[in-house]
Parts: structure tokens; sequence; C-alpha cells
């Protein structure tokens, strides 16, 4: 059965034009392949980076192969995936499902007859692609979590260790009347914020001004009452979804009330609206906080293990540890699942024996006070 070519993103004859004779022709199909697979995903309305991230994982595998798609073959795969977990720095459980995944849909768009790749390979080359990923051959996902288990909060030691060693920096510059106590400020209220709102890096870094409205039922906080998060982690095809995170760490509404009047003016940020913005007129990427955070991190002396998404781990377990609900702790930081949330706390020896006590004095019916008095007594 011949299949019309249809006019859609990413098909075959509008991506290669039939009256050009090329040098090299397997280089120009291949090319046209990938950039009929971008467009064909950018007609899904999917971000701009989650394209350009699987764009690169596929011309790895191409350069890692050194054959073009149509001969592509399921050793191939496996191949990659034996080298990827060989080696000084072995990719993680997660890291391989993700780049088989997109090697599997780039594959899976070469092969859909929709696109007409198969029968332009055949013409070309006497040859066609083949779906070279399989169940028996790739990484399932069976968990519903698989965060590295080294990962954890901060306690509240290193915690409070952190933000004064960020605060530091700022008395240091301006004691030695250097330029980047300006930016030391804003770093130091930028750490302060992702823990106080349980937020990842790029929520964080997307924030505008904007985003920090008036609740209601707080009005305490005045117009820091709430942020709306308007670049929180989306589902595969969906925009970035948001939800607004509620105050309530009431010391946060001071750090950002003070930045706000006295810090960012001193960017001249005019109209932009971006609360972190940068001396030349952007707004700081999640890369920049790594490197920050990393470099506070260094000089403190603090685990290795310690990133800025612990900021997030460290207020899942410390509101849970203050004794908040733990399912308004899970639509805070936007988690679907409360089991999710429960992978995220940490809580500590001290507060886990607490909570055991009060559970068997309650089940026993035994006032907590008088056990701990008889513990005292010997």
């Amino acid at each position: 059965m011949v299949v019309e070519p249809l006019e859609i993103a990413g098909a075959a004859h509008l991506e290669l034009a039939g009256n050009v004779a090329h040098l090299r022709p397997e280089q120009a199909v291949f090319e046209a392949m990938v950039a009929g697979w971008c467009g064909q995903q950018s007609s899904r309305y999917l971000s701009i980076i989650t394209i350009s991230q699987r764009e690169a994982v596929v011309r790895r595998f191409a350069g890692f192969a050194q054959t073009w798609p149509w001969e592509w073959t399921a050793g191939d795969i496996e191949d990659w995936v034996c080298s990827l977990r060989s080696g000084p720095s072995p990719r993680s459980h997660s890291t391989v499902r993700y780049y088989q995944n997109a090697v599997a849909m780039f594959m899976g768009y070469l092969v859909d007859r929709r696109y007409g790749w198969g029968e332009e390979c055949l013409r070309r080359f006497g040859t066609h692609p083949a779906q070279i990923c399989h169940e028996w051959n790739t990484v399932r996902h069976t968990a519903d979590h698989e965060g590295r288990p080294e990962v954890r909060p901060f306690t509240r030691v290193e915690l409070q260790k952190f933000f004064d060693y960020a605060d530091d920096q700022v008395t240091t510059a301006d004691r030695l009347g250097r330029k980047g106590s300006v930016a030391a400020f804003r770093d130091a209220t930028l750490f302060k914020v992702i823990y106080a709102y349980g937020l990842r890096r790029t929520e964080a870094a997307m924030l505008d001004v904007a985003d920090f409205t008036r609740n209601p039922k707080a009005p305490e906080f005045g117009r820091m009452g709430a942020c709306n998060v308007r670049y929180g982690k989306a589902m595969r095809g969906s925009p970035p979804r948001r939800r607004t995170v509620l105050t309530v760490m009431g010391w946060s509404v001071d750090v950002l009330t003070e930045y706000l009047e006295h810090i960012r003016p001193r960017y001249a940020p005019g109209a932009r609206p971006a609360l972190w913005p940068t001396e030349r007129g952007g707004r700081i990427r999640p890369a920049y906080i790594d490197t920050r955070f990393a470099q506070y991190r260094t000089e403190l002396g603090l685990p290795a293990e310690l990133h800025p998404h612990c900021l997030r781990h460290s207020y899942v377990t410390h509101l849970i540890e203050d004794g908040f609900d733990p399912f308004f702790v899970q639509q805070q930081v936007g988690h679907r699942w409360g089991s999710t949330t429960a992978l995220y706390t940490g809580v500590s020896g001290d507060h886990k024996n607490q909570m055991l006590r009060r559970a068997l004095d309650a089940g026993l019916g035994q006032d907590t006070a008088t056990h701990d008095h008889q513990d005292g007594d010997r």
C-alpha cells in the first residue's frame, strides 16, 4: 500500500529538496531527519529546551555508532548503554533511561510512514530505519522516585551555617570595597527564598517581582503572602505547571522586602520584571545557582552531596518536623503524589523518637510528661 506524503511538520519531502544533488547525501539526509524531528516536536508545543536536549542525545548516539540512522541496530544501543555504565563516571539509572527514550522517540518518528523517511531512505540508500529500542534492551521505569539515595536535606545547623556564610559575603565585600556586595546580597536572598518556598532552581530563577501577591488569609505578610510559581516541572508534552506557594516563614517577608527596597533597584532594572536581575540586564540562570552554591559549599567544607535541590528537601523536612500537615506540604511543593513528598522528607532522629513516644503514650494511655519525668529520674 502506497502512503501519500502528508503536509505535516517533519515530513521528509518538506525537509529535503528533491531537485538538489548533495555532495554528502548521507549527512544531508541525517540533518534533515533531525530538523524534521525537531519541527515535529515543536508542533506539539514542546519547549525549546526539551527539544534541544533530545537532539543532543541523538547526535551523541550517532557519534558513538559512527553510522547513519537507517543503519542503526539494537546492538548499537546496547553497546552505547554499556559504555555509559562504565568508566570513571557511570551514568545513573534515570539518565540512561532518558537517553534511551530520546533515541526511541527519534526512531519512532523515522519509522512512522506518515513522515515518509522509510521510503526516502529506500530510494536513496536501499535500506530503511527500524526501531532499535525494545522492552528487552532498554531500562524500565518501575519506581515513582529515582533520586539518588545520598541526596538529603540540610540539618538545621548546616542550613544556618550556609545562610550565615552567604550573609558574611555581603559584609566582607562591603568592608573591602568590592563591587560584588550587591550580587552577594542578591544571592543570599535567592538561597533563602529557595528554601522558604521549597523551590526548584528553574522555578526560582524565573520568578518575577509580580509573582509575589497578597494572601487574604494571612494579611500580616502583606504583598508577600504567596508566591506564584509559573515554571514548575512540566508533565511530558505539557507546558510548565503552575502552583501557588503560601508564605509560611515570616522571616522570609522581611528578607524579600529589604532586597526589593534596597538592593534590586541598584541593578536599575527599569520595567524589566525579573526578581533576580544581572548587571547586564538579564536574569540569572539555573546554572549560576549551581555554581554559586558549590562555591559556598566548598568554602564552608560542607558535604559534597549537598546541592541547591537539597534546600527544597529541607523545606519539606522542616515543615513536617514543625507539625504542618503532610498534604499541605505536598501541595506547597507541587507533588502529584504524597509518596514523593515522603521521599523528600528526612526528619531527624530526635523528631522521629518524639513522634514515636507520643504515639506509644497515646496508645498505652500514658502521659508523655510523666514518662519524660521518669526517664529523668533514672
